[in-house]
Formats: C-alpha cells, sequence, structure tokens
C-alpha cells in the first residue's frame, strides 16, 4: 500500500508499519513493536493504545499535547472508517496544534515524510493501521 525506503516511515500495508527499519503490527498477544496503531512523534513510535472503535474522541488524542508538535497528521485507516469529527480536530487547534491534517492511512504516511524530510521537526501522526 505504502512504500518509501527514505522514510521516517518505510512501509504500511494492513495492519504493519516498518519505522526507521523496526516493524509495528498487530495487537494483544500477538503485537509486534509497538503495535498496529501508532503515536509517531518525529522519529519515536510510541503506542496509539487509546485508540477503540471507529469514532475518534478527545481522550484518544489529547496525549499528543504533551509533546512538543506544531503538526498533526492523523491517519485514520486503510479505507478512512475511523471517523474524525470536526470538534475534536477545533479542539487540537484551540490547544495549540497549528496545523491538522486527516488523511487515509497510506497518504497520511506519505504526507507525514515530506513535512518531515521537509524540515518539520514537530510533527506528530496518529495513525491506525487497518479499515
Amino acid at each position: 500500500m505504502f512504500n518509501d525506503p527514505e522514510g521516517p516511515v518505510e512501509h504500511f500495508s494492513w495492519g504493519r508499519f516498518v519505522v526507521l527499519g523496526e516493524e509495528h503490527s498487530g495487537s494483544g498477544e500477538s503485537r509486534v513493536g509497538k503495535g498496529k496503531d501508532l503515536l509517531i512523534v518525529g522519529t519515536t513510535v510510541k503506542r496509539w493504545k487509546e485508540r477503540e472503535g471507529h469514532r475518534l474522541d478527545w481522550p484518544m488524542v489529547k496525549r499528543v499535547l504533551q509533546e512538543d508538535v506544531r503538526v498533526l497528521v492523523i491517519g485514520n485507516g486503510v479505507e478512512g472508517a475511523l471517523a474524525v469529527p470536526r470538534e475534536v480536530v477545533s479542539a487540537l487547534l484551540e490547544k495549540g496544534i497549528e496545523k491538522v491534517f486527516v488523511e487515509k492511512t497510506p497518504e497520511a504516511c506519505s504526507l507525514y515524510n515530506r513535512l518531515y524530510r521537509g524540515g518539520e521537526k514537530r510533527i506528530a501522526m496518529l495513525v491506525h493501521g487497518t479499515c
């Protein structure tokens, strides 16, 4: 679905990411690395453990405010099944995130890489690896 050897997100396929050479996939007992739902800040990969269901709610995103980021990319799934309500995006902007992009996961990975390599180091991505 997505390949970019220059990274930092090098590969994405259903439920599987490779970020800077490290695989992240699965969930629960089958989780590899940080799993299929990630919070990436710059080049640091963390587990996005707050993501549940197919509607993005405030408790799922507020942790990103603890990071020193200006730009947030949200990958809402392969098919865009993770609904991202306008009020959540508005709340992020009101609380200091300067730009919020919502894209299907393959496009979000591409955008994240372009922005990061273009010099935006205060960037984060919340990304859902399936549906």
